[in-house]
C-alpha cells in the first residue's frame, strides 16, 4: 500500500488524470495493529497543485508540501483511475 510520498509521485507522473484511493490509518503495533478506513478520495495533480476531493465532496487545492502535511500519516489503497482527464496538456505536449 502506497504511502503519501509514493502516492504523490505516482500522481505527479500521471498528471491530469483523476484517481480514486481510500485513506487508511494504522493504529497499534504487531498482532494488535488495526487499520481504519477514513474514506475515498479523488486525487489529481495539475502542474504544482494537488486537487483532492474528500468523502464529503469538498475539493481542496494543495501544494505538494500541504498534501504531505495533511496526508503524511496515512497509507492508501492502490490508486484506481476514474477515467476523468482534468488536463489535456499531456495529450498535446
Amino acid at each position: 500500500m502506497p504511502s503519501a510520498p509514493e502516492l504523490l509521485h505516482f500522481l505527479t507522473v500521471r498528471g491530469g488524470r483523476e484517481y480514486r484511493v481510500t485513506a487508511l490509518l494504522w493504529a497499534g503495533r504487531g498482532k494488535k495493529a488495526t487499520v481504519r478506513e477514513l474514506g475515498d478520495y479523488r486525487l489529481t495533480v495539475r502542474g504544482e497543485t494537488v486537487q483532492a476531493t474528500g468523502p464529503s465532496g469538498q475539493t481542496r487545492h494543495l501544494s505538494p508540501e500541504e498534501f504531505l502535511n495533511v496526508f503524511g500519516s496515512y497509507t492508501f489503497t492502490p490508486a484506481e483511475p476514474t477515467g476523468l482527464m482534468t488536463d489535456l496538456g499531456p495529450l498535446f505536449g
